[in-house]
């Protein structure tokens, strides 16, 4: 089986990988499309300390189960169902979850990967591969209205304009009165732009505590001073980043302003669906770059380049 493995901080592909062996209730997946995300750019730099096959935002069919046939994307936390976190409702934080890609489960970046049943979703037949890819990110975005972090009469103003910061914006637009999303590449704002989003350049940017919400979706670790610095008073700060540096951030502001500080991560995956299904959502900018699996070097040093947004690795066809 062709893969990408993350092994002994070297990325490489390989072409004799071993097939995935699903357990009970899992169901194994020949992918056909995956993409890069911040988060896999980090695990390279030694966020998580994983090893193994990379990848979790991928499109592909299902060989068994209730789905067998059929285009489905994935959830990546996998839990185990029976602890006090999953009775609880909260799947998602199960202390002995794997996390594809991530934590202890091979990933998307291969000819196959291995899913709990209950983690797969079927796309809709009217959404692309290209765009199905986007699924996750986009049930990312989708967690902050999940968490009511929003309100419609909130001002809100999203740090960073890549991959995840385009979707937060898009998926929030039309849920709050004001919007705005400060970043420092031009192509990247051009495509908010487009989506009648406010946007600002960094270079012109003067930061004032006056947001309700402030989102950070920056990928780096100067993000969350940033950050600190544009919420007002009472004001929540929403933290999207995940980053392998450390943050050093003056926090006495959080106590003084009396901040509220959230982490907001994985997302539902059916109104991410929806969202893309009805057309609101503008994705096609977002892909820069679409290379074979491979190609996977070429595609992790694209995929890092200044201004670039997703970069995509085809891996299997539907023929």
């Amino acid at each position: 089986m062709r893969a990408v493995e993350f092994r002994n901080h070297r990325l490489s592909f390989v072409g004799d990988a071993p097939e995935p062996d699903p357990a009970d209730g899992e169901v194994i997946v020949d992918v056909l499309k995956a993409g890069i995300c911040e988060t896999d750019l980090q695990i390279v730099k030694g966020y998580m300390g994983f090893q193994g096959i990379l990848g979790h935002e991928f499109v592909g069919v299902a060989r068994s189960g209730r789905l067998a046939g059929r285009r489905v994307t994935g959830e990546i936390n996998c839990p185990c169902g029976q602890c006090s976190t999953c009775r609880a409702g909260r799947p998602r934080h199960c202390p002995e979850r794997t996390v594809l890609g991530i934590q202890n489960r091979n990933g998307a970046f291969a000819d196959r990967l291995a899913l709990p049943e209950s983690c797969l979703h079927a796309v809709p037949d009217s959404i692309p591969d290209a765009f199905a890819v986007f699924t996750e990110p986009v049930a990312a975005a989708c967690r902050i209205l999940e968490q009511r972090l929003v309100d419609s009469s909130d001002s809100v103003l999203i740090l960073g304009a890549g991959r995840l910061g385009s979707l937060c914006a898009q998926v929030l637009q039309p849920e709050c009165s004001r919007l705005r999303v400060v970043g420092r590449h031009p192509a990247k704002l051009r495509v908010l732009a487009d989506c009648g989003i406010e946007t600002i350049d960094l270079a012109a940017f003067t930061p004032r505590a006056v947001d309700d919400v402030v989102i950070d979706c920056t990928g780096s670790a100067d993000g969350l001073k940033l950050a600190m610095q544009c919420v007002r008073p009472c004001g929540t700060l929403v933290l999207k980043t995940t980053v392998a540096a450390e943050q050093n951030v003056w926090m006495s502001r959080a106590v003084i302003d009396e901040i509220r500080i959230v982490g907001s991560r994985c997302g539902p995956f059916e109104p991410a669906l929806q969202r893309i299904a009805d057309g609101h959502l503008q994705l096609a900018p977002l892909i820069s770059a679409t290379y074979d699996i491979e190609q996977v070097a070429a595609a992790f040093q694209k995929s890092a380049e200044r201004g670039v947004l997703k970069v995509q690795l085809n891996i299997g066809t539907t023929g």
